[in-house]
């Protein structure tokens, strides 16, 4: 149909997922748990801390002050989380799935606007540093 005003686009997304020999509950309940991200996100969230507003968590980021709220939702493994900075906000989807006796996570990105291909590529492959130290850190427990 020519002329649509109200033609859909899409914006550019990425998916990353790790496979770990760590059982979906045990995945998802160190995922759904904010206080341990810096321990995994080792790349982005130097700290995180509980805030005054029940559903949000202060962060400190390499770029500096930041939020985030989880959104979880354990019966269907989803980890929804939303990421407020001074540069952008953007919600990224999550989930947890069991794969045999182990799990997946798995996350994506969509660019924000304002990022640039080059600096959302760049920010995409620091993921790869913190989904291997997720692994290691959960199959460590297992």
């Amino acid at each position: 149909m020519s002329g649509n005003k109200h033609a859909q686009t899409t914006i550019r997304s990425i998916t990353k997922t790790v496979r770990m020999d760590c059982d979906p509950q045990t995945a998802f309940d160190f995922l759904a748990d904010l206080g341990n991200w810096p321990r995994w996100a080792v790349v982005n969230i130097m700290s995180t801390r509980r805030s005054a507003d029940a559903e949000w968590w202060d962060m400190v980021t390499p770029r500096g002050a930041a939020k985030l709220r989880m959104r979880a939702d354990t019966r269907h493994g989803i980890l929804d989380h939303d990421f407020v900075d001074p540069q952008a906000s953007w919600t990224v989807p999550a989930r947890v799935i069991a794969n045999g006796n182990g799990s997946e996570f798995m996350i994506t990105f969509f660019q924000p606007p304002g990022f640039s291909d080059a600096f959302f590529d760049e920010q995409i492959k620091l993921v790869d540093v913190e989904l291997a130290k997720l692994k290691e850190l959960l199959e460590s427990v297992s």
